[in-house]
């Protein structure tokens, strides 16, 4: 296999040497958390660690860990760890309440996430001579803004579409002889079938590989992905709250995630008890930084459930890979490439006056998610009249947007017509589990 490597030293560096690197880095990341971040400070030292309990990596465990909670209740400035003056950029998610996690960066922070993904794009096969299109969103949203630092680092020729718009996407795609895809596996899907529809075969376009990530998908659907658009491909892993996408991608293996260890530390531990488990067994990742000056995080549990592996690749990395995550420690779904919260959907219904009582269903259909929700009236103000029902249910649905970012199809029904269990309402109906699909 061709050996594709954007920092051939880091990437393929010997396990020791690794593990003396991240050590390093640890000690000086603790420290500078230390001083800096008043909030976890005190969580330190309310367990008691200082920072000179921290000799390397065998301590790590020491550490108290960070949860979402904590980004909500340090929001936005808490967990800053330099002067705002050095910071150049924020990235943005939705948070679990409306609150949003605001990551922050310094000019340094994004060079890193920036390699992080030219890494990426290398290891499928990126060069300078490729032409990059880049249909992930831009704004606050990572993935746009990753992968098109990435692109450039590696001197590609960089197409910033963003997403929608696919008549405009197939046209520059065709016209400019794009070679390397990034985007949500739905949309490089809807891609596929929209080039069917309007007579393409796979042959005719200039495609070569894909990487595609923020959101779930099958190995079934890559298959049919590959085969529609006559290409390779690629997962990639990341978060807003550690960098973006590109903490961990997949090499021309294609059987797990190569995590950048050199810019972060993974652990899996179990979800109840919060014990580190050993490489091979399934529990939830939880990722410190390195590296990170502006959102340094230390121990920060992501609630991906996965299994870590250190079987030697073909592809001479030495990096740890992650598996897909195999499911959620919490109730967060992922739809469309969105983070949802059925908790952020309440907080909607109390504010335009409606009872917690909601039902979310979600659904993948033609390789897209769909997304209902349907809401009891109370009885007051339960009506049969079609027309002031519709224009409820587009008022609701403007706020769900401005909330969640995506647009769901509200369903007003009548009270008390959400089935209940034991007095309670089944909160979410997700039927992309029956696909095979770890939501």
């Amino acid at each position: 296999m061709a050996k594709n490597y954007f920092q051939p030293e880091q990437e393929t560096m010997p396990l020791e040497e690794l593990r003396k690197l991240q050590s390093e880095k640890l000690v000086r990341q603790v420290k500078h958390v230390y001083e800096n971040v008043k909030y976890y400070r005190d969580l330190m030292d309310a367990k008691g660690v200082k920072p000179e309990d921290i000799k390397g990596i065998e301590d790590l465990h020491k550490l108290p860990f960070l949860k979402k909670d904590d980004l909500r209740e340090a929001y936005p400035y808490g967990l800053l760890g330099t002067d705002l003056k050095d910071c150049v950029r924020i990235q943005s998610t939705s948070g679990t309440t409306g609150k949003r996690v605001v990551a922050f960066y310094t000019q340094k922070d994004i060079d890193m996430w920036e390699d992080c993904c030219a890494r990426a794009l290398v290891a499928v096969g990126a060069t300078s001579e490729d032409v990059c299109q880049v249909c992930y969103g831009y704004g606050l949203f990572t993935g746009g803004a990753g992968l098109h630092g990435g692109s450039h680092k590696v001197g590609s020729l960089t197409l910033p579409m963003s997403s929608g718009n696919t008549d405009r996407q197939i046209q520059f795609m065709m016209d400019l002889n794009s070679t390397i895809l990034c985007c949500t596996p739905s949309y490089a899907a809807y891609i596929g079938e929209t080039l069917r529809e309007k007579g393409y075969k796979p042959e005719d376009n200039k495609l070569k590989a894909g990487i595609f990530g923020a959101e779930p998908w099958t190995e079934e659907m890559r298959r049919d992905i590959e085969k529609n658009l006559g290409i390779k491909a690629y997962d990639i892993y990341g978060l807003t709250e550690i960098s973006g996408p590109g903490v961990a991608f997949e090499c021309e293996e294609q059987r797990g995630m190569h995590i950048n260890e050199d810019h972060f530390i993974a652990e899996i531990i179990n979800p109840e008890t919060g014990e580190v488990l050993p490489i091979g067994e399934k529990g939830e990742l939880v990722f410190t930084s390195l590296d990170k000056e502006a959102f340094p995080l230390l121990r920060y549990r992501t609630r991906d459930i996965c299994v870590l592996s250190r079987e030697k690749c073909s592809c001479g990395r030495t990096f740890v890979r992650m598996t897909k995550p195999l499911g959620r420690s919490d109730d967060m779904m992922i739809i469309r490439g969105v983070n949802v919260f059925p908790s952020q959907i309440e907080s909607v219904l109390l504010n335009c006056g409606y009872a917690p009582n909601y039902q979310i269903i979600v659904d993948r259909v033609n390789n897209t998610d769909t997304f209902d929700i349907n809401v009891e009236m109370k009885e007051e103000d339960f009506s049969d009249i079609p027309t002031g029902i519709t224009n409820r249910e587009k008022e609701l649905q403007s706020a769900m947007k401005a909330m969640l970012g995506i647009n769901p199809k509200i369903h007003l029904v009548a009270p008390k017509s959400i089935t209940r269990s034991e007095g309670k309402a089944v909160r979410v109906i997700d039927k992309r589990k029956r696909l095979g699909i770890n939501i």
